[in-house]
């Protein structure tokens, strides 16, 4: 596995692909873990304001407007491409001057997926049903959840669901855990 410096556009050993980065040194399509990290970060921000605001007012307008930017960044994401994705530029602007640390995209593309499924869900409760307060605060709850273990731990959700239940092992997971056992050996 090769290390790089840098981001795309100063770096000859990568470039995109049709879903993630074509970088040397790995198999698969990848994305920059830091960059992706930054995103949830900025997303976590910008709902978890709007969640406060709904929790503490009741006024729920600044939630809805994350779900529906929630939504379109997914849906940037998954059916557009990546790279014009508004809070994984913002993310790589933020992050540019570090070292990448590469993840699979197929897992990304799958926890994204689910992402895109809770915003739809979200959405639809918020708008169309006109939810009680109580289901709206829970379903952003999970959404700030997972964004927040994605931001702060570097935890994702969605990989660690398409780790459990896909047929094919995913490769590359942030900070290696398709590959760690932190269980101690019978040796020591």
């Amino acid at each position: 596995m090769t290390t790089t410096t840098g981001n795309t556009a100063h770096n000859p050993e990568r470039s995109w692909g049709e879903f993630g980065e074509i970088v040397t040194g790995y198999d698969i399509p990848v994305f920059n873990e830091r960059e992706v990290r930054a995103s949830a970060g900025i997303l976590f921000l910008i709902g978890f304001t709007g969640y406060v605001i709904a929790w503490t007012t009741g006024f729920v307008i600044p939630l809805r407007g994350f779900a529906v930017l929630f939504l379109f960044d997914m849906l940037i994401r998954l059916f557009v491409s990546p790279r014009f994705s508004p809070t994984l530029a913002l993310g790589r602007v933020i992050v540019y001057r570090q070292r990448p640390e590469f993840v699979g995209a197929p897992q990304k593309r799958f926890a994204w997926s689910l992402g895109l499924g809770v915003a739809l869900t979200s959405c639809f409760t918020m708008g169309w049903l006109a939810a009680p307060l109580w289901v709206v605060l829970i379903l952003c709850g999970i959404c700030m959840s997972v964004l927040f273990l994605e931001t702060a731990f570097g935890i994702c959700v969605g990989c660690e669901l398409q780790k459990r239940f896909s047929r094919k092992a995913p490769q590359y997971c942030p900070g290696d855990s398709c590959n760690y056992d932190p269980r101690p050996s019978r040796d020591s």
